[in-house]
């Protein structure tokens, strides 16, 4: 029976497997060519499968997709929610822009994906974006407006923060090509951490 029609049984260890292999190869294909640009069989010969052995699995493009960025929306909000409004302002706010510079280094293709999906118009997950996303980034910027007007840090727009950290950050996973053909033979995360929070440690410090 296809995957995701018996939710009761459960998945044998090969089914895993398969699904594992489905999916990171989905990951691939999609980040590199975006979901319009992706094929069932690209992503069929990626993992090594036949394509009916992969419609077992997951019935369409789109199925595999949704459930790669439903996954995805977890892991891209953790690193704002460890951000702890009792903790020293700067030093969370820094913590943060090193949190979300090491997600472009471990997840250069999931960033890509979610990049790819927004320059899109997000139709497959608009309505996380106005709702998870928007209430997750409503709070912190709350955090992040109290902040300054306790004086704790500069007097900055919390969301344009927000956003600025998001750009300076995923630009390394977004732009990986660009990023290493400037560079040449200089690995982007050696300098990156320092000169991020160079940057925004002027920004904020008071």
């Amino acid at each position: 029976m296809p995957d995701g029609q018996d939710t009761k049984r459960p998945r044998t260890r090969i089914q895993q497997r398969n699904r594992d292999l489905i999916l990171g190869a989905a990951l691939e294909v999609f980040s590199t060519h975006g979901f319009r640009g992706a094929t069932l069989d690209q992503i069929a010969t990626e993992a090594g499968l036949s394509k009916p052995n992969l419609l077992y699995y997951f019935p369409s493009k789109e199925a595999i997709h949704n459930e790669l960025l439903s996954g995805l929306m977890d892991t891209w909000l953790d690193p704002m929610r460890a951000l702890e409004s009792s903790g020293e302002p700067i030093a969370e706010l820094l913590a943060y822009v090193d949190r979300k510079l090491e997600m472009s280094r471990l997840y250069p293709r999931e960033s890509r994906l979610f990049a790819n999906e927004i320059v899109q118009g997000a139709p497959r997950i608009l309505e996380a974006l106005k709702g998870e996303l928007k209430e997750l980034v409503d709070e912190k910027a709350a955090v992040i407006r109290d902040w300054t007007k306790q004086g704790k840090i500069a007097d900055v727009h919390p969301y344009h923060l927000i956003f600025s950290i998001w750009s300076l950050t995923q630009h390394y996973a977004d732009f990986d090509v660009q990023v290493r053909a400037v560079l040449g033979d200089e690995e982007p995360y050696d300098a990156a951490p320092a000169y991020l929070r160079e940057i925004f440690l002027k920004i904020l410090t008071p």
